[in-house]
């Protein structure tokens, strides 16, 4: 018996035989052994061969997972309340109203934007009720399906949940959070099949769903940052009006939007933290450095294309490619988004294509379409969309290379 938490392992040992199958409660299953699970490894071994002999398994890449964005959630924590902080002092507010301001205080966190302590504990007073939100609904609906299936409940929600939140505004409605994750986990995924038949990310398409049901609250100026009546434009709005001119001179620097302290989605305003995460995930080889430096380029290919024609009407068509790299979400899409090992390619030859339509398609609809001004998550489900396509074709054209070759 493992010695972590003895008396745990003795209670879900008694409750197994009433939710084994044939038992009175078999039902609920799937929610016993998402609990055991959780805190145990598995005992179940294989009896016959083969016997795969690796340390890597679902539960461990999540946690991989967790280790690259804990960079962006500090981050994103950080940035969402030294934005708060600075517009509270703008605007003459002491504090944050409802129950925010009275945890802030009894917890005796001030709204200091010069503060590290303060801007974290405020930005944490608005992102963890809207993942604790997300995480709540969405585990019930994978706990739902998956006692209807009466199979285990997937470990990959945990990370669904938390990318999810990370591209949220901190002014989004709760019921709004809860709606989205719904409409990613239930009609992205658990209609095809549940975890690892889905075609497109759960979390971006979720996100996708509240943009153009809810654009107000996903789009608009005061959604940026956590004060009311407080309007701030992101740099990539800024960009669509007047380029890079613009963004410069609201006293915006590139330094400010490689680390993050600038408007944006909680979690996916820092490049660097991104990047970090990017090392981090490519060295455990839980991402593929195929699909990032695809992404990469071929946002940096179209930037430069797109620099050497006339732009003189239209001012993202002369924003440099290293703009683009640092404004709105592209750094978190490159990293956690586009390599979903889901729906992303499987082929190598094929991630390689599949990173440089993402990178490309993100820069084209960020100068073409000047309503849509972020272009990467639309980019990353266009591009799973067609992934398979992609792969069909690379694996006919190595078939029929080998073929030639076997003839010749």
């Amino acid at each position: 018996m493992s010695t972590k938490l003895p008396w745990l392992r003795r209670l879900l040992d008694r409750a197994h035989p009433y939710v084994a199958k044939g038992g009175p409660y078999e039902q609920f299953y799937a929610m016993y052994e998402a609990v055991d699970t959780f805190f145990y490894t598995p005992g179940e071994v294989t009896r016959t061969a083969p016997h795969v002999r690796d340390s890597i398994d679902l539960k461990r890449v999540m946690i991989f997972v967790w280790v690259a964005v804990a960079p962006a959630i500090v981050v994103g924590l950080w940035n969402t309340g030294y934005q708060a902080n600075l517009a509270m002092g703008d605007l003459g507010v002491d504090e944050a109203p409802g129950l925010r301001g009275l945890a802030l205080y009894w917890l005796g966190v001030g709204y200091d934007p010069g503060n590290v302590w303060d801007c974290l504990m405020h930005g944490a007073a608005w992102y963890v009720p809207i993942f604790a939100v997300t995480f709540a609904v969405g585990i019930g609906w994978e706990i739902l399906f998956a006692g209807i299936r009466n199979h285990e409940v997937n470990e990959g929600f945990f990370v669904t949940s938390l990318l999810y939140s990370l591209i949220l505004p901190p002014t989004i409605p709760l019921w709004q959070a809860a709606l989205g994750i719904s409409f990613g986990v239930v009609l992205a995924k658990e209609v095809f099949g549940g975890t690892g038949k889905n075609f497109v990310n759960p979390a971006l398409a979720g996100r996708a769903f509240l943009f153009f049901a809810y654009p107000a609250e996903l789009s608009g100026d005061s959604v940026w940052t956590a004060v009311g009546g407080f309007s701030g434009a992101t740099p990539l709005a800024l960009g669509a009006v007047g380029g890079v001119a613009s963004i410069v001179g609201e006293g915006i620097t590139w330094m400010d939007a490689f680390l993050g302290g600038i408007q944006g989605s909680i979690g996916a305003t820092s490049a660097a933290a991104c990047l970090l995460g990017a090392c981090f995930l490519v060295y455990t080889k839980v991402a593929s450095y195929r699909i990032i430096l695809g992404v990469f380029l071929g946002m940096v290919a179209t930037s430069l294309l797109l620099n050497a024609l006339d732009g003189s009407d239209n001012p993202m068509m002369g924003m440099p490619w290293y703009w683009h790299l640092v404004l709105g979400g592209f750094a978190f899409g490159m990293v956690f988004m586009a390599t979903d090992p889901v729906s992303a390619c499987q082929t190598n030859m094929g991630r390689w294509i599949f990173g440089l339509l993402i990178g490309a398609m993100t820069v084209m609809i960020r100068v073409v379409n000047p309503a849509f001004p972020e272009g990467i998550m639309m980019a990353i489900l266009f591009a799973n969309v067609v992934a398979p396509l992609i792969d069909y074709f690379v694996v006919r054209a190595n078939v029929r290379r080998r073929e030639q070759r076997s003839v010749g």
